[in-house]
């Protein structure tokens, strides 16, 4: 077994998964916020806050799926290790992790049932920037507005429209994270 799938995760687990989870946890609930976070270090090219989230959300229960973008057998072999989740296709991914044009189309995740909304996928995007600016946010944990950078608008809309079924979506970049939930509604700036 190689180091580099031992190396890069928490180094203190109870403590950085705690914080790391509060992180995820604000950045879904005041969606377009920009949270920081850190404690896991994947092989490349997961970002340290893509790595961080998959250590806090995923477990031995956890299906995840892994876009083009990441599915290098270094990263496949450190989630596996790190997590022992299960690497599955998009359809039976309640995780998954790529680039934006990695992921798409977005048609084969689960976007829940109307008995079971929340069994529905979670898109970690990794994204070259992450900023306050771009598309008008609107909805639950906003109290006006608020602004991300996203790839795109229709998509979102679409998503949005489905609700309360959907897709929920964490956005990272280097140790930065927010979250775009399927309650937001997205709009041009």
């Amino acid at each position: 077994m190689q180091n580099a799938v031992l190396d890069g995760g928490f180094a203190d687990p109870a403590r950085e998964a705690a914080y790391a989870f509060r992180a995820a946890l604000n950045a879904m609930a005041r969606p377009g916020t920009i949270q920081h976070i850190t404690g896991a270090d994947a092989p490349s090219p997961c970002s340290p806050a893509a790595a961080t989230l998959i250590l806090t959300l995923c477990d031995p229960t956890t299906p995840i799926f892994l876009a083009p973008s990441h599915d290098t057998a270094a990263f496949r072999d450190w989630i596996t290790f790190q997590t022992g989740g299960p690497l599955v296709p998009a359809k039976d991914a309640m995780i998954a992790i790529g680039t934006w044009e990695a992921l798409l189309p977005l048609d084969p995740f689960a976007v829940g049932t109307p008995e079971y909304p929340d069994r529905s996928a979670t898109l970690v995007v990794e994204t070259e920037t992450l900023a306050s600016d771009g598309p008008v946010l609107r909805g639950p944990g906003i109290e006006t507005t608020a602004r991300l950078t996203l790839p795109e608008i229709e998509a979102f809309q679409r998503n949005r429209a489905l609700f309360p079924l959907g897709l929920d979506f964490f956005f990272t970049s280097e140790d930065r994270v927010a979250g775009l939930p399927r309650s937001t509604r997205v709009m041009e700036a």
